[in-house]
């Protein structure tokens, strides 16, 4: 007799099945359709587990919200490094994921429509407003308030990593010249010595 896969298996299958729809194909190609098949699952499992569609795009943006801030926390080192290596595990994850990283930062109508998804995305700020704290109580960053310098540290990392994302870009180095930015904004930010 056939044993049921267990719900949370069929779950975390269509989730998994999903972004590996979204990377190859895009949103466009993120079909039901696609999904199921991907999966190995019925039609009827996208509808008992998510609801339909935008539920799926739901966990799917809480799902990348929830990597986003791991990577962030993930940074190795304390201080200044860790700063400096939070902002380079930013790019490499909007790099190897590049469509979710387009769904996550240019759909906010997919955020508003789900307080769970909205809070992931503000736990990874959260995760960079930490690294800025630390780095303030080791005296290494100017005291100020770690929100703000947050903020601009991330709208500094998001700018270049879309323009990136779209192929703007002049300099034949891209890492290098991520890099030469994050020195850039950290040197900006320091404590004067």
């Amino acid at each position: 007799m056939r044993q049921r896969t267990p719900s949370t298996d069929v779950s975390a299958a269509l989730l998994s099945a999903a972004e590996a729809v979204l990377e190859r194909d895009g949103l466009a190609g993120l079909t039901i359709r696609a999904v199921v098949s991907e999966a190995g699952v019925a039609p009827m499992g996208v509808y008992s587990r998510y609801g339909g569609k935008p539920g799926l795009i739901d966990a799917l943006l809480s799902r990348g919200f929830v990597q986003l801030k791991e990577s962030i926390e993930g940074a190795s080192g304390t201080g200044l490094v860790r700063l400096r290596s939070a902002g380079l595990a930013y790019r490499t994850f909007a790099l190897s994921h590049q469509h979710l990283y387009a769904l996550m930062f240019n759909h906010p109508e997919a955020l508003a429509r789900s307080e769970e998804t909205l809070a992931h995305a503000v736990r990874s700020f959260d995760a960079l407003v930490q690294i800025v704290a630390d780095a303030m109580a080791r005296g290494e960053l100017a005291p100020t308030e770690p929100v703000e310098v947050a903020q601009a540290i991330w709208s500094a990392v998001h700018g270049a990593v879309s323009l990136e994302l779209v192929g703007i870009g002049f300099t034949s180095d891209r890492v290098r010249t991520y890099a030469s930015m994050m020195d850039a904004i950290i040197v900006g930010f320091a404590e004067p010595t």
